[in-house]
């Protein structure tokens, strides 16, 4: 039975969206729509980039309710999985939906999908205006910038004659114009920087490297950043600093030590430095970085080199020079709980809220989670 919401200082409150049922459910997103209605989506079916009948599926938490709306469908490409969904409020308070069509079932061929309402404050799935793809066209300089970064920071000799080391491969494959064109992927909320522009972030599985696509018209048009290099940086987070710089932290899908990745831009989002090696455990799991009204620093990740058996959020006051709270918001000893894949927002009345799959024996649904910066300080 999923259980009403109650909310109080000091406390944090865990609400499955759906009774736990037996299908994937993953990759959720939230956000607060302008009534204070939250909606959330993540992807369902009987598998990921390998399931055809994989598609995206919503819900509604009205504002002042204690439980979410039935599910309703938000997309779904005939013939094709649609993962990785992510919402956004734009700044026409038009509601976005971005995700994934994945072609010949495979993660390098994925389509960039987005939808757009202006009708989204009733009861069931929003009503769509618009549907188009989004065809990134990241030119030569993004073969420039992987060669680059590899040859300053090379660091794999290969190991035999005719086996390319990985950062020749990854070099040899920005050369071609149809590679760099397909198969960019969701994964986190946009972010608007305080000059207005958006930067969504993206990833490939393909290349293994991270970008933003770029849009100073409110989201009407996209473009490519420079690549976000290092070994293994994807599923990018961003951050804005109060100088106007902005930090990435990016998921490890490369080798030990198993981090948190982070890469700097100072100008805008166009360029980055090389991602390297924060101190902060992650095995090669999501996260996100959510900027607080007060100026600090929210990040929600699995805290741990091996499993996603722990469940965290650390907070910092100085634009993540350090995180100083961290407090967990579950743990399971036995590894018969796993949490992943946060979506994180603050809403107006300044509380927090994180949605993320979640699963036990019972078996697998979608969490959302509300606390506030006091509960995070507040040591466990």
């Amino acid at each position: 039975m999923i259980i009403g919401i109650i909310y109080s200082k000091d406390t944090i409150v865990k609400t499955p969206i759906f009774p736990y049922q037996n299908k994937h459910v993953h990759a959720s997103s939230v956000v607060e729509a302008p009534n204070g209605d939250l909606i959330a989506c993540w992807f369902y079916g009987s598998g990921e980039r390998t399931s055809n009948d994989v598609l995206v599926q919503g819900s509604r938490l009205k504002k002042g309710s204690k439980k979410w709306e039935p599910v309703f469908i938000m997309a779904d490409t005939p013939g094709l999985p649609d993962c990785n969904p992510v919402l956004f409020i734009n700044p026409n308070d038009e509601l976005m939906l971005f995700w994934i069509a994945v072609r010949a079932n495979g993660w390098e061929n994925s389509i960039l999908r987005y939808k757009i309402s202006s009708d989204y404050d009733e009861t069931g799935a929003p009503k769509w205006k618009w549907q188009d793809i989004i065809i990134l066209k990241p030119g030569e300089s993004f073969y420039r910038s992987i060669k680059k970064a590899f040859e300053d920071n090379y660091s794999d000799p290969g190991w035999a004659e005719y086996a390319l080391p990985y950062e020749k491969l990854i070099t040899a494959a920005a050369a071609d114009k149809e590679k760099r064109q397909k198969g960019w992927m969701t994964r986190i909320h946009p972010t608007v920087l305080s000059s207005g522009r958006i930067l969504l972030p993206l990833y490939s599985d393909g290349f293994n490297v991270a970008l933003a696509a770029i849009s100073d018209d409110e989201g009407k048009s996209w473009r490519s950043s420079n690549p976000i290099v290092g070994f293994g940086p994807i599923q990018p987070t961003f951050a804005e600093r109060k100088d106007g710089s902005i930090m990435a932290y990016l998921r490890d899908s490369g080798g030990t030590p198993q981090r948190v990745l982070m890469s700097e831009s100072s100008d805008q989002g166009e360029t980055w430095s090389f991602a390297i090696d924060t101190d902060i455990p992650n095995p090669g799991s999501s996260l996100e970085v959510t900027v607080l009204k007060n100026g600090h620093w929210v990040m929600a990740y699995n805290d741990t080199e091996d499993n996603r058996n722990n469940w965290a959020v650390s907070l910092s006051n100085n634009e993540g020079k350090t995180w100083t709270w961290k407090r967990h918001i579950g743990q399971s000893e036995d590894k018969s709980e796993s949490f992943s894949y946060p979506s994180l927002i603050q809403t107006k009345d300044g509380k927090l809220h994180l949605t993320y799959s979640y699963g036990n024996p019972s078996g697998k649904t979608i969490m959302h989670a509300s606390f506030d910066e006091k509960w995070i300080k507040k040591r466990n």
